[in-house]
Parts: structure tokens; sequence; C-alpha cells
């Protein structure tokens, strides 16, 4: 069985289909079997990232491990049992066709509450949350009173991971385990990022998620989205002499992965 990673939230700009991108990649190019999913159907950043991809190698001559990016498959409304979802569909065909070739499937979710994107937390085996280290997209995992020091209650994300949890349960699978990233986080030691911290941390002992770092606001993820390319591939490019951020950013990914804590894998690119 292929291990299933879920990239979701429902809150857009907070990182997803990078983080997505730089996870399937790394895996890819430590040998691991990857397949990536894209079930934001309108938007497709994920899926557009590996199309970049894919042109530019081919354009260039090289050959770059890579994950295998699936379209969801298409399926006609006769070939639906009575009373059942086209999106619970295509999601479960995707994933049975990937899952005897693949040690990992690495799906990205859409940042809005859609049906594919409530099956598919309800498959993770890992599931990963980046969060923008700011109370704003806190709200997104629970509500807090006016000093961001009280947890109020669980948000509907929160509710919906519950749920995905529960249903995991009754199927008899293993829990989700549930890791949340910090982007974006601040270089100084602000009021509000200490806050942010101990909210986190707090929330993470109550509704039973691990926190991870993430990825701090960078120019480069920016520049590499056309190419398709990730901090990995950057020598392979001949790109040298790699400047601070740079490898600074090759060192957040590298404790990333390290964090994830996946089957099989060690954090070694």
């Amino acid at each position: 069985m292929a291990h299933i990673i879920v990239v979701g939230n429902e809150k857009g700009g907070a990182g997803k289909s990078t983080v997505s991108m730089h996870v399937a990649t790394a895996l890819a190019r430590m040998g691991h079997k990857t397949s990536a999913l894209d079930l934001d159907l309108r938007q497709r950043t994920f899926g557009r990232y590996a199309e970049n991809r894919k042109r530019f190698l081919a354009a260039e001559g090289l050959d770059l491990p890579s994950p295998r990016y699936h379209d969801l498959p298409e399926v006609a409304a006769d070939q639906l049992k009575p009373g059942e979802n086209v999106y619970d569909r295509r999601l479960s065909a995707a994933v049975a066709e990937l899952e005897p070739d693949s040690d990992f499937i690495v799906i990205d979710c859409p940042g809005s509450h859609t049906r594919l994107s409530q099956v598919a937390h309800s498959l993770a085996d890992t599931l990963i949350t980046p969060l923008n280290d700011s109370f704003i997209d806190f709200d997104l995992l629970a509500n807090i009173d006016g000093d961001g020091q009280k947890i109020l209650g669980p948000s509907v994300y929160s509710e919906m991971v519950w749920n995905a949890r529960q249903l995991r349960a009754q199927a008899g699978l293993k829990a989700i385990d549930w890791v949340v990233l910090r982007n974006r986080v601040g270089a100084q030691q602000m009021v509000n990022k200490e806050k942010m911290g101990r909210a986190i941390e707090n929330l993470a002992r109550r509704i039973g998620f691990r926190v991870a770092p993430g990825f701090n606001e960078r120019v480069i993820f920016r520049e590499l989205f056309p190419r398709g390319l990730t901090l990995l591939d950057l020598k392979d490019i001949g790109v040298k002499g790699l400047n601070i951020s740079n490898i600074a950013a090759r060192q957040e990914l590298r404790d990333l992965i390290k964090a994830l804590n996946l089957p099989g894998v060690t954090a070694k690119f």
C-alpha cells in the first residue's frame, strides 16, 4: 500500500502547492516512487507546477527525478452506482490506479471546502497543513478570544479532520498523522510570533497534531515555479555558489522531511 500524504487547509496562499511540489520531488530524488494528484480542479497550481517541470526538462534535455503527476480520470454518469458521488469515484479510481506502483502519493487539496478535499483527508496517512504565522490563518484551526490567548473551540476545518479520523477508525485504518507547518515565520522575536507559538502548541495538545517548521518567505520559490523546479534542482541546472538564503531554504526542506517522519525515508539530499 502506498503511503498517502495529503497537503490541505481551507485558506489560500499558505504555500500548499510549494510544499506539495518540494515534498514530492524530495521523495522522488531519494529514490521513492512518488505519484502526485491536484484536487484543485479550477486553479491547478500543483498540476501546472508539474507541467512546467516536464516542459522545462524536455527543453533543456535534462532528466531529473520527478514525481509522476496524474489528472483525475473522467467518469461517465452511467458508470456510477446509484447514489454514488462522481468525485468520490474519480478520486478512488485515481488512488486505486496509482497505489500498486507508488511508494507515496502526494495529494494537494484546494484552499476551500470541497467534496474532493473532504474525501482526500479521510485517505491521508500523513496530513500536512501549512499555516502562515498569523492569527488570521490560525483561525483555520481554532476560534480564539480577542487577546489570542484563550482557545474558544475548534474551527470547521479541525472538525473536518476529526470526522476524517473517525471514518478511518471505523474502517480499521491507522490514525492520521497530522502535521501543522508554521510557514513564513518572522526572523525577529516579535510578541505576535511568541503568542502564535504558545497558541499552536496549546492547540496541538488539545486536538492532536504535531508542529513542524515550514518555509520562510523567500523570492526563490516564486522564481522556481515557471520552470517547475525545486530547491533541490539548482545545482543540476548549473547554479553554482548558492547564496545564503537558498542554502537556508534547502535546510528548511531537510528539516521538514525529517519532521514528517515518513516510513522508510531519511532526509539525505
